[in-house]
C-alpha cells in the first residue's frame, strides 16, 4: 500500500471530511545516467561559484533570484520566514463549478482522496453531491508549503484532487500566425470528415503501450545476457557513493587546499557527522 504523502480535511460550508491524499500517477519516462564510455564509471558535478571558480559547499549556498534585467537578489533563510506562511491542512471549497468551465490546459497533477476513520459518511455525500451536480468544486490547498488553485471530481467513485496552473503560467500561442491559412473548401471539409468518421471509435486504454520503454527494457537485458556490461569500480580517491555528505564535502575542501598548498586539517569523521546534512539526487532523462 502506497503511503499518504498529505492528510488534511475538505472543508465546504459547514461540512468537513478528513482525508488522506495519495499521489494518483507514477513516472515510467525512461531516464539514462551519463558515464564515462570506456569504463562505465557515472559522472559526477561539483558545485562550482561561476565567479571566482571555487567549489561551494552546501552551508554557504543559498537562494537566488534573478531579475528580467540579469540582477541577482541572495535570499536567505531568514528572509524566507518573513514571508507569509502557506502550511495548511484544510482543502478549502471555494465555489462549485460547470466542468465544461475548466480549460483542460489548466489541468495539472491529480490524486485520490481518501476519507479517514470515521468520515467515510461525509466523504460519500460530498462525492455523490459532485456526481449529482455534474460540477467541480474549486478549492485551494497547500502541498509542499506551495498554495494551490485544484479542483475536486468524481473518478469511478473516487474524489479526485487535480492541482491547476495558474492562469499566468499559460503562454499565450504569440508565435501561431494563422492570418493567411485560410479555410478549407466544402469539397476538402467533406472529405476530412468522413476521414474522421471511419477512424472514430472509443478510447481503450489497452490499445495503446510504451514502445519506447519497452525496446529500452528489451535492448538492456540483451545486453545483459550478451556480457555487454561494464562494473564499474570505485574512484581511485573515494568520491564514489559516500553517505557522510559532510565527510565528502570536507575532503573536498582539502584536496583544494592540498592543490594550493595550504595547510590541511581535517575535522574527524565523528565530528562530521553531528550535523547532518540531506542528499539530493538530480534525475537525468535522455532527450
Amino acid at each position: 500500500m502506497p503511503r499518504a504523502m498529505w492528510k488534511g480535511a475538505v472543508s465546504f460550508g459547514l461540512v468537513n471530511v478528513p482525508v488522506k491524499l495519495y499521489s494518483a500517477t507514477e513516472d515510467h519516462d525512461i531516464s539514462f545516467r551519463q558515464v564515462h564510455r570506456e569504463d562505465g564509471g557515472q559522472i559526477r558535478y561539483k558545485r562550482v561559484c561561476s565567479i571566482d571558480g571555487e567549489e561551494v559547499s552546501y552551508d554557504d549556498i543559498a537562494k537566488g533570484y534573478q531579475t528580467d534585467d540579469g540582477q541577482m537578489v541572495v535570499i536567505t533563510d531568514e528572509d524566507l520566514k518573513t514571508l507569509p506562511s502557506q502550511a495548511s491542512k484544510e482543502i478549502a471549497v471555494e465555489k462549485f463549478v460547470p466542468a465544461e468551465q475548466i480549460d483542460p490546459m489548466l489541468l495539472d497533477k491529480p490524486y485520490y482522496l481518501e476519507p479517514e476513520k470515521g468520515a467515510a459518511k461525509a466523504y460519500a455525500l460530498l462525492r455523490d453531491a459532485l456526481e449529482a451536480a455534474d460540477r467541480m468544486a474549486l478549492v485551494t490547498v497547500s502541498i509542499r508549503s506551495r498554495m494551490n488553485m485544484a479542483v475536486l471530481r468524481v473518478r469511478d467513485g473516487i474524489i479526485v484532487l487535480q492541482t491547476m496552473l495558474w492562469p499566468d503560467e499559460i503562454r499565450a500561442a504569440d508565435f501561431a500566425d494563422l492570418g493567411d491559412v485560410g479555410s478549407a473548401t466544402e469539397r476538402e471539409l467533406s472529405m476530412a470528415t468522413m476521414l474522421i468518421e471511419s477512424l472514430a471509435g472509443d478510447y481503450d486504454p489497452s490499445e495503446f503501450e510504451d514502445d519506447y520503454a519497452q525496446a529500452v527494457e528489451a535492448m538492456v537485458t540483451a545486453k545483459l545476457e550478451g556480457g555487454e556490461v561494464k562494473a564499474a569500480p570505485a574512484a581511485k580517491d573515494g568520491s564514489g557513493e559516500v553517505v557522510d555528505l559532510l565527510e565528502a564535502l570536507q575532503r573536498s575542501v582539502d584536496k583544494a587546499k592540498a592543490a594550493r598548498g595550504e595547510p590541511v586539517s581535517t575535522p574527524s569523521h565523528a565530528a562530521a557527522k553531528k550535523t547532518p546534512a540531506k542528499k539530493s539526487a538530480a534525475k537525468k532523462k535522455a532527450s
